[in-house]
């Protein structure tokens, strides 16, 4: 009789030693926020701005910024889902070292992954940081000064300007992400990808990296993905009741 997918995906996990988990919009989609590029998704319903519009202009600052106060991205108030709970717990256990994620939406901390094991490429919609000085800036801090006074954020200490701590289009990668997600790659023998599409690049390259250097790769998407062929295990499933049975027959 066939293995049961959830089966197949233990008998992976099971047999890792150090697993790298690297996440995308589909993780958190399983919590109602909407992917940003598929159809019907954010940036099909507003544009995104980018970072040299942002710094260069006024009235992409303020649009920005109303954008971030009226939860237009759909992320604010929502909750880490089953699949985010699972992650955590692989972590836990030291089977997985680390995660690698795509998401901004912080929902990896939520669920209880220390933020050091965390490394997010693409920033984190949370909090605002400074582009001068790198200050870190609550948003409930900046909340009055944009939505009550109608004032632009500025940085608290130097005066320059402040931005919610995502990598923007046109934004270049940050170095210290990059740098340990190129580190975590090279020493895991599991790369386990759950809910990427596996097209935006430079991150799409990781697991690639990942193979050639003789790490098992697995995918949990629901769609197809175009590393589905070098791929030791492919299934195209819900990520939380997967991922959850898959962990429960780990134990």
């Amino acid at each position: 009789m066939p293995m049961l997918s959830t089966d197949l995906l233990a008998d992976q996990l099971r047999k890792a030693s150090r697993i790298v988990v690297f996440t995308g919009a589909g993780i958190s989609t399983e919590s109602g926020i909407p992917d940003f590029r598929s159809p019907g998704g954010v940036w099909s319903k507003m544009r995104p701005i980018y970072f040299q519009e942002f710094v260069g202009n006024e009235d992409k600052r303020r649009e920005a910024w109303t954008r971030v106060f009226s939860g237009a991205a759909g992320w604010v108030g929502k909750q880490p889902n089953a699949g985010h709970h699972a992650v955590a717990r692989l972590i836990a256990s030291g089977k997985a070292s680390a995660v690698i994620t795509q998401n901004v939406d912080n929902l990896h901390q939520a669920s209880g992954v220390l933020e050091d094991r965390v490394i997010e490429l693409h920033g984190n919609a949370s909090y605002a940081t400074c582009l001068s000085c790198g200050l870190r800036h609550e948003l409930g801090e900046l909340r009055p000064v944009f939505v009550d006074r109608g004032e632009i954020p500025v940085c608290r200490s130097c005066g320059e300007l402040v931005k919610t701590a995502t990598i923007s289009f046109g934004q270049q990668m940050p170095d210290g992400p990059m740098i340990r997600a190129e580190e975590e790659t090279h020493g895991c023998d599991l790369f386990l990808v759950l809910g990427s599409s596996l097209v935006v690049t430079p991150a799409a390259h990781f697991p690639v990296k990942a193979k050639r250097n003789g790490a098992r790769l697995v995918i949990l998407n629901r769609e197809e993905t175009p590393l589905d062929a070098i791929a030791d295990l492919v299934l195209n499933e819900e990520i939380g009741p997967t991922l959850t049975a898959a962990m429960r027959d780990l134990n």
